[in-house]
């Protein structure tokens, strides 16, 4: 059923990833959206996040840094465009300081993340763009797609914990 998906489009400057979840929609759009749970799952093992500041609500946005093995810290920052409850989310996803302030020479990218019922569980559709294809390079060599794809398998660990 998790079966994980990533098209990349380096011409339109896109990456769709495509995840199932064995998980009803309420729990699984919670996990996207409460730093408690974001926390247990965001960052790929031996990593793990932890949230600085979160605010989820239109204007608001989420701070937290990728903690690493060795304490060494990689922060990011999340500004939330537009919710749309149950069903979708807008962000602003960029590389930052421990404040917020944007490092401009890492990729920033826009996401909208979209929640589906589907069977007994609940299908993620998440479109990424971005402004150049430099960018969609640089993030794929950081090795974005072993590392969310490492996220969202925790993220299966914390439902089938859960359950």
């Amino acid at each position: 059923m998790n079966e994980f998906q990533i098209v990349k489009d380096l011409p339109q400057k896109k990456i769709t990833v495509t995840r199932m979840f064995a998980a009803k929609p309420e729990a699984v759009w919670k996990a996207w959206t409460e730093s408690e749970l974001l926390d247990q799952w965001w960052a790929p093992k031996p990593w793990k996040a932890e949230t600085k500041h979160f605010d989820f609500k239109e204007g608001g946005y989420w701070l937290y840094a990728m903690v690493g093995p060795n304490k060494e810290r990689h922060w990011a920052r999340v500004d939330f465009k537009k919710i749309d409850r149950p069903k979708s989310f807008e962000i602003v996803d960029a590389f930052c300081d421990e404040q917020g302030n944007t490092n401009k020479e890492l990729p920033v990218m826009e996401w909208k993340n979209e929640f589906f019922a589907e069977g007994d569980g609940t299908k993620v559709v998440i479109h990424i763009s971005f402004d150049n294809e430099k960018d969609i390079k640089a993030l794929l060599e950081m090795g974005f797609e072993q590392g969310f794809a490492a996220a969202l398998t925790n993220l299966d660990a914390y439902f089938s914990a859960a359950s």
